[in-house]
């Protein structure tokens, strides 16, 4: 590897987070945390927009995030067990969500469920809340991904294009700095795909007025469509059925789904 190929490739952070006395702060969850924030500062402005009242984002954000996180991390370990339960596995290493790990259907499913549970309690109309917080619930997941490079993980097959990724050797779960390959920045891809969804996003519902759940139909469609060729390329332990990964196949699903949903549903926001 020539000084000049060095130059041009994307270095992985040699830390990934810092300690306060005894308390560990975690890069990755710092990055949730932040992709959090802005999703729910993007989702206020946004409900407020449409008439709703303050208030419901936070009695909904307040189970639905916690909601997510472990929904997230459920869908983790069961789609990918043998880290945890397989032959080498460490079925507490499950309860280490600092490590990363978190499949995006589970927080998405079972934070949709906590949303509908207390949006039914409270008399908030749960689709137009869904079509004021995709564009957010998108951007955090964005900005999540940042944490993904400061764990070293979500990265793809060895590639030597010009921006691959770097993966340096760990001991004890800190970087010795040797470099062990060079990789596609599968996390890098999919934060600028994010990103562009969040862009259509808005377009999409400023120029079509998009209602009835047909924004956040129009999510779930665009984002599984640039998961679906990410995940092709990844090459991390995963469950494969019929000979492509589970990730893949949710996401061929979820955008069929989702598209038929946003061309079906034809009712004014």
């Amino acid at each position: 590897m020539s000084d000049v190929d060095l130059v041009a490739e994307i270095p992985s952070p040699s830390w990934s987070g810092f300690s306060i006395g005894p308390l560990t702060i975690h890069a990755y969850a710092l990055c949730i945390l932040a992709g959090i924030l802005l999703a729910l500062w993007l989702t206020s402005r946004r409900w407020r927009a449409r008439g709703g009242h303050e208030d419901d984002l936070w009695n909904i954000a307040i189970i639905t995030v916690p909601a997510g996180i472990i929904g997230g991390r459920l869908y983790h370990i069961f789609s990918t067990p043998d880290p945890y339960f397989g032959p080498n596995g460490n079925p507490l290493d499950a309860l280490k969500i600092w490590n990363g790990g978190l499949g995006i259907w589970g927080a998405v499913a079972l934070g949709m469920l906590a949303a509908w549970a207390v949006a039914r309690y409270q008399g908030i109309r749960i689709l137009p809340f869904l079509d004021a917080a995709a564009p957010g619930l998108i951007l955090a997941q964005a900005v999540g991904r940042w944490g993904n490079w400061f764990n070293q993980e979500l990265y793809g097959k060895p590639t030597t294009v010009p921006w691959a990724l770097e993966i340096y050797e760990r001991s004890q779960g800190v970087s010795t700095g040797r470099v062990i390959g060079t990789y596609h920045p599968t996390f890098l891809y999919e934060l600028l795909w994010d990103v562009l969804v969040v862009i259509i996003l808005l377009v999409l519902d400023k120029k079509l007025v998009l209602g009835h759940g047909r924004l956040f139909a129009s999510y779930v469609a665009l984002y599984c469509l640039g998961r679906f060729w990410i995940e092709l390329i990844r090459d991390d332990p995963a469950t494969h059925i019929l000979g492509l990964r589970v990730n893949t196949w949710v996401s061929g699903i979820l955008f069929i789904a989702g598209l038929v949903y946003a061309f079906v549903e034809r009712r004014p926001r």
